[in-house]
């Protein structure tokens, strides 16, 4: 009689468990050392950011005192030599371009697989004298026909006084997730701001006994005062105004503070009127010029 052979469906069934358990283990694997990678891409690019020149003369170096050597040597360090110089020359052109300088750039990934990427960004930097950083994740999401990229998590960091015309744009950036927007607006300020800085700092050097600036030249107020005429002055406040859309626009007034007696003697109303006029020559003749004008007013 045949004896039927004897199946081990338990043993069969453990054997399955652990090869899906081992699978399971290996995507895991691989999808760290996609990760692991990624990070190290993000160093290499933060580093060849911020110590380009340092390494470029390090790799002159080597390639010179190997010049006589290896020609494989020769030829990795010659490309590497050429890479750093194009990204540096690439860097270059996009800050003439933009105006915004970058002085550290992190990237970290938090996830990778098939479909989709998430990396983690800071940006560091300054545009003009105007240092900022900016904080927000990107994610890359890949599907079979498109690819669909977004911001999250938007986070802005500014440093100086001028920035507090710029709370309420930042805070509507910040939730829109309107990064390009934020660049863009951030350019228009600091150049509103440099040059409000630089025409108070002119007159300052050519009417010293005359403009005063109570907080340097970074603010936006400026004192025109004559030692002849004590106790009168004329302040302008320069402000710099950011709509939550990102319009930039310049705006100034005139203030004036005479005393009660030389008030009784003025029968033109000059203190009345003068905030008006002031307004009438800046749409005319511009604002050096409007601003040159009221200087010359209380010297002669």
């Amino acid at each position: 009689m045949r004896k039927n052979k004897p199946v081990f469906v338990g043993k069969q069934t453990d054997m399955g468990t652990m090869e899906q358990k081992l699978n399971e283990e290996l995507k895991q694997l691989q999808r760290e050392i996609e990760v692991c990678e990624a990070e190290q891409d993000s160093y290499v690019r933060s580093i060849s950011l911020q110590h380009g020149e340092a390494l470029r003369g390090v790799l002159q170096t080597l390639y010179n005192k190997k010049e006589k050597g290896d020609g494989t040597l020769k030829k990795d360090v010659s490309k590497l030599i050429t890479d750093i110089t194009d990204t540096e020359k690439d860097l270059r052109r996009q800050t003439n371009i933009s105006g915004i300088t970058l002085t550290e750039c992190c990237v970290k990934t938090l996830e990778k697989n098939e479909r989709k990427t998430i990396q983690q960004y800071r940006l560091t930097g300054h545009c003009c004298f105007l240092s900022f950083q900016v904080e927000f994740a990107l994610v890359d999401i890949q599907d079979s026909d498109s690819s669909l990229q977004k911001i999250t998590d938007l986070n802005v960091i500014l440093d100086g006084a001028e920035f507090k015309d710029l709370c309420a744009f930042v805070s509507r950036v910040e939730e829109t997730k309107s990064l390009f927007l934020f660049f863009r607006t951030l350019r228009l300020f600091s150049e509103r701001c440099k040059q409000r800085s630089c025409t108070l700092q002119y007159f300052k050097e050519k009417y010293p006994d005359v403009v005063r600036l109570p907080e340097g030249c970074r603010s936006e107020v400026m004192m025109i005062q004559s030692p002849k005429l004590p106790g009168c002055t004329m302040s302008i406040f320069w402000k710099i105004s950011v709509s939550k859309e990102g319009v930039v626009q310049p705006k100034l007034e005139l203030l004036m503070k005479m005393p009660e007696q030389a008030q009784k003697m003025d029968t033109n109303n000059v203190m009345e009127t003068a905030p008006e006029a002031f307004r009438s020559l800046l749409k005319i003749f511009g604002v050096e010029a409007s601003i040159e004008s009221l200087i010359k007013s209380v010297c002669f």
